[in-house]
């Protein structure tokens, strides 16, 4: 079992459960004789909005923000990949982006989980009965627990901007929780190729819808396609889209009337009914 596991497992067996209105305390700032040292030697999964927020921030394009601040890990058992964010070369191994006087250097625009901390969020199993769930994780080296200051679970992501993540994670859930991803075949390295481009390399994926056939294939009016060339969020969504249609065959897109038994039959999608 991985240590991912075994903290998985530990989650759902021992820690206290918490509902969107129950109560925690903690602060985080400048004073806090801890300031920062959480941001070290951490695994920091991140999710496509994220990776769309960080190089937005950066002024990068999205292949050369994958390739200097992230990387890509393979388990045995790990059915997509998931960058994660890389840490500095010090022996602390401390996150690329925090400042050690003033904090994150990208603050506004940091990850999910950066954002939910202290909070975290759990899932159980799929044959359990039992409803997705918030906890807190009490680190060690944290004193920011031991403030005054009280928050509701809603409160506190309501504070530190979450909503927006949250919306664009559940659309993303769509696709790494769908029933052929979770219990199907491993992807061929095709598919696997498509899912990072159109999810993590949204300009690459923008360079595939604008420089390919792909608009010979399918229909897609004129508004959608200024949203597409110039709206990185809305290309995402048109991602995951693009995703379920060629991964599991949804009529999520239209596809060309000349060319649509060619396409429906490459990626396995019914036939619509005369």
């Amino acid at each position: 079992m991985s240590d991912l596991d075994k903290f998985k497992e530990e989650i759902l067996k021992d820690y206290p459960r918490l509902k969107p209105d129950d109560r925690f305390r903690f602060s985080c700032h400048m004073q806090v004789e801890c300031f920062n040292k959480c941001c070290a030697d951490v695994n920091i999964l991140l999710t496509p909005y994220d990776v769309l927020r960080m190089k937005r921030r950066l002024g990068l394009p999205s292949g050369e923000f994958l390739d200097r601040y992230t990387l890509l890990p393979i388990g045995p058992k790990q059915k997509l990949p998931i960058p994660i964010l890389k840490m500095d070369d010090s022996e602390e191994k401390r996150c690329i982006f925090v400042d050690m006087d003033k904090g994150c250097t990208l603050y506004e625009d940091r990850p999910w989980p950066c954002r939910m901390y202290p909070l975290g969020q759990a899932s159980p199993d799929e044959t359990s009965q039992e409803r997705e769930f918030f906890f807190v994780i009490k680190d060690d080296i944290c004193l920011g627990h031991q403030s005054d200051k009280e928050w509701t679970v809603l409160g506190w992501m309501d504070d530190q901007g979450v909503a927006e993540y949250n919306e664009m994670g559940e659309i993303f859930k769509e696709i790494t929780l769908h029933p052929k991803i979770q219990h199907g075949d491993p992807l061929e390295p095709k598919k696997t190729d498509m899912y990072f481009m159109a999810c993590y390399d949204l300009d690459r994926f923008r360079h595939f819808v604008f420089d390919t056939t792909f608009l010979d294939r399918f229909e897609v009016d004129e508004e959608t396609k200024e949203k597409l060339l110039n709206d990185d969020v809305e290309l995402l969504r048109f991602g995951f889209r693009w995703l379920k249609f060629c991964l599991f065959g949804e009529k999520t897109l239209a596809v060309r009337k000349e060319v649509a038994d060619k396409v429906l039959a490459t990626y396995s999608v019914d036939q619509p009914e005369n």
